[in-house]
């Protein structure tokens, strides 16, 4: 065939040819990119504590830097991707991912820590709107888009199983910074292959990209998370209050900016469609219940229950597989059953295990965590999985970055408010326990601050007033895991009941209302 193709031709072409399947296996080498990067530094806190000493506050912010950035970043950068060419964003952020993390694993001091965390953050924001943008442009038979989604969110999921079992072998034999550098072969890997096999994908008529609404989107969603920290932290603070009101006047002043824009940077009427709203909003809620949480299991794992970094890894492998299982098949049940069935169901699933968790105790026998976890995974997997077909079947593919976009920021969105708030009440009950007669006022000034500094003060205790800090620790900890989970299962159960009402009619691909 001679001659220059149209854009829908290419298009067509791109859909058809088999080696879409082959691109498709890069995409999802992004996303295992980011998952590895997010679970293991749940592994590596403990390290980390012991090493860069950092304080309860800067474990934090360790721990939700990179959520903050990235949410407040993705919709700017899914637009940037709709303009400038999926594919070539996808490819920059994966060499900066990887250079980013070679300063991660050598990171010398709290404050470095978090400064390389919120640069991945950077970095990350440009690689998951382009790899779902782009399995929209791939894949337009929406029974085929389904299984690629499946795909897509599996390999999320083996990330998070790939990430504490490796993690866990590195940790063993390694100092903790390798644990960062695991991201450099699969970045190299993405890089050489993706070249070759992804279609280059952007929106024809995209418009110039709003330099003002970029700053209003990120200050916006930076400055409400930050207040909500703070405020979980320590009370009304008048720092929190005023982080709140100017993260919600800049977004209020985005809003409004793009509904007057000719080419706005976030098409405000896709929230217009019910099952894109409702999907959203199911992403947020089921991923703030769960993140709090999830960010402090390695920690009960490993300094609660004695594990080493790898049996802890292992421990964690019953939620992964959960999720890819029912992430493989969740379009599948979907289009037999409903869709407001799946992922209400799934939110529901997960809001009961972490009910379940009330249960948890120091030495609670594995066969119970195990179980809620599997829970937790098969949950996730359909959910999310489903939420996210429905958030890219919504719109036109021109669209595809942003709307992507909108989905990624609503999961680290709600990331950073669970870390955030539920955190929060780990810490808060955590440090209230009471010390044992005879620790010095520094070493439980220290003990206090973390359960990893509990742990390095006990060290270097005699050894029953050892036995009795870390016990006393211990139990505090756990005491908070219970109100987190509490709190997190509310959370799940009531985003179970709104979705079964909001996605009333939703159905996946062609059939899908608007």
């Amino acid at each position: 065939m001679t001659g220059v193709q149209n854009p829908a031709q290419a298009e067509s072409a791109v859909a058809q040819r088999p080696g879409r399947w082959l691109a498709l296996v890069v995409l999802v080498l992004a996303v295992l990119l980011v998952a590895v990067d997010a679970t293991v530094l749940g592994l590596a806190t403990p390290f980390l504590s012991e090493d860069l000493k950092p304080s309860g506050t800067q474990l934090l912010w360790i721990g939700d830097i990179y959520s903050f950035v990235i949410a407040g970043l993705l919709v700017s950068m899914g637009s940037l991707g709709d303009r400038v060419g999926r594919k070539k964003l996808l490819l920059c952020g994966a060499v900066a991912f990887g250079g980013v993390s070679v300063l991660t694993a050598y990171a010398a001091t709290p404050e470095m820590m978090i400064l390389a965390r919120g640069l991945l953050g950077v970095a990350g924001a440009t690689l998951m709107p382009s790899t779902l943008a782009l399995i929209r442009t791939l894949f337009h038979d929406p029974r085929e888009r389904s299984v690629a989604i499946g795909v897509w969110g599996a390999m999320a999921s083996a990330g998070a199983a790939v990430g504490p079992v490796v993690g866990g072998f590195l940790l063993e034999h390694f100092w903790w910074g390798s644990v960062f550098l695991i991201n450099l072969p699969v970045m190299a890997l993405l890089v050489v292959v993706g070249i070759r096999t992804l279609p280059e994908s952007r929106n024809p008529a995209p418009g110039p990209w709003d330099a003002p609404s970029v700053l209003l989107s990120l200050v916006g969603i930076v400055g409400v998370v930050y207040a909500i920290k703070e405020a979980a932290a320590h009370g009304p603070v008048w720092s929190a209050g005023a982080a709140g009101a100017l993260g919600a006047g800049a977004l209020y002043a985005f809003v409004r900016r793009q509904l007057t824009l000719p080419s706005p940077l976030l098409d405000m009427r896709l929230f217009h469609r019910r099952g894109f709203s409702a999907a959203v909003l199911a992403d947020l809620l089921a991923i703030l219940g769960l993140s709090g949480l999830v960010f402090f299991l390695s920690q009960y794992l490993q300094l609660v229950q004695g594990r080493s970094p790898l049996e802890a890894g292992v421990a964690e492998l019953p939620a992964t597989v959960g999720a890819i299982v029912a992430g493989l098949i969740a379009g599948r049940v979907a289009r037999r059953f409903s869709v407001r069935s799946v992922v209400s169901g799934g939110l529901a699933a997960i809001g009961v295990a972490l009910a379940a968790l009330l249960w948890l105790g120091v030495a609670t026998s594995y066969p119970l965590l195990g179980t809620v976890l599997l829970v937790v995974g098969v949950g996730a997997g359909f959910s999310f999985t489903v939420t996210a077909d429905v958030i890219l079947s919504s719109v036109p593919k021109e669209e595809a970055g942003s709307a992507s976009a909108v989905s990624e920021t609503a999961y680290e969105l709600g990331a950073a408010l669970g870390i955030a708030l539920l955190g929060s009440i780990v810490t808060g009950v955590y440090r209230g326990f009471p010390t044992p007669p005879g620790v010095p006022g520094d070493a439980a000034s220290a003990a206090h601050e973390s359960l990893g500094g509990a742990a390095e003060t006990a060290a270097h205790l005699p050894s029953p007033l050892s036995a009795d800090l870390m016990a006393a620790a211990q139990e505090s900890f756990v005491a908070g895991l219970h109100a987190a989970s509490a709190v997190g299962a509310v959370v799940l159960l009531a985003a179970a009941t709104a979705t079964w009402f909001l996605l009333r009619g939703q159905k996946l691909g062609h059939d899908t209302e608007h």
